[in-house]
């Protein structure tokens, strides 16, 4: 089955017969995301995410999305402070969903609801929210969850329609962000696509006005607004002697070895903590 790896690391199907007993402690900590630099965002999130960070496109000519950028270095989420606390107003969809997600069937007809157990949060010690009753149905907070992501999966079709639609007007371009740091260092980040404002101007007005009703001309033109997002994250920066930029952002399938680290990181995490759930509220 297919899933968006990217923060998840032991996605399982949410079953009776093996998490009967879980319960899931959510809080404020958003650890778990510290070592991305950029995560998917739906269509819907741009008036919001538009005020506080750059989004962008990424990925190829046939399965291009929106993605919000988080920071510059690789594996480097500069809206997350030392203690896990997210420093942004808006949580983008993708961040607030974790633990949990959808995984699809081969044919994408099939999907399953799964958790991730490496979650610090995910324990069988009924802290938090417990995953199924006594009689061994789903608890309210998993029918909650479920709807949540049946919901994020209808806005990602819709996000993917109208990229695909950006697509088609040869909007996009590749972009890259140049970052001047005090010290005279200078930083780029790469990989993403950005609409070019002179080609959208120069739509005919017939086009111009269907994007505009079906609230898609607003959408790209919040995109082109948020670009001025990226001079923020040079105030966010931590300059690292020797520190180099990622040269694109990250795909949702990390690789395997990031995800064994991040694993390993988190197994050290919880021991010297005593094992303590994570806050997430």
């Amino acid at each position: 089955m297919a899933t968006q790896l990217l923060i998840y690391e032991t996605a399982v199907p949410v079953s009776s017969r093996r998490h009967g007993d879980a319960s899931v402690e959510i809080g404020a900590d958003y650890a778990f995301s510290r070592n991305v630099n950029s995560v998917p965002l739906m269509a819907v999130e741009f008036p919001q995410a538009a005020q506080e960070y750059a989004i962008v496109f990424a990925g190829t000519a046939e399965a291009v999305m929106p993605a919000v950028i988080l920071g510059v270095r690789g594996n480097e989420n500069l809206y997350l402070s030392k203690d896990g606390g997210w420093e942004g107003k808006y949580i983008p969809a993708f961040v607030r969903r974790y633990p949990f997600v959808f995984s699809s069937s081969d044919d994408g007809k099939t999907f399953t609801l799964c958790v991730d157990e490496a979650f610090p949060g995910f324990n069988r010690e009924g802290r938090g929210q417990r995953l199924f009753g006594e009689d061994g149905k789903p608890t309210p907070y998993v029918e909650n969850v479920l709807k949540f992501n049946q919901e994020y999966r209808n806005q990602f079709l819709r996000s993917q329609a109208f990229c695909k639609k950006v697509v088609e007007l040869k909007l996009l371009e590749p972009m890259q962000a140049q970052i001047a740091l005090e010290t005279g260092e200078r930083m780029s980040l790469g990989g993403f696509m950005a609409v070019n404002r002179a080609k959208l101007k120069a739509l005919p007005g017939e086009t111009l006005a269907e994007l505009a009703k079906t609230d898609e001309l607003e959408l790209l033109y919040l995109h082109l607004h948020s670009m001025r997002n990226f001079t923020g994250l040079k105030d966010r920066l931590v300059v690292i002697q020797g520190g180099k930029a990622r040269e694109g952002v990250q795909s949702p399938d990390s690789p395997k070895e990031e995800r064994e680290q991040k694993r390993e990181e988190r197994h050290e995490k919880s021991k010297a903590s005593g094992g303590k759930g994570a806050k997430r509220g």
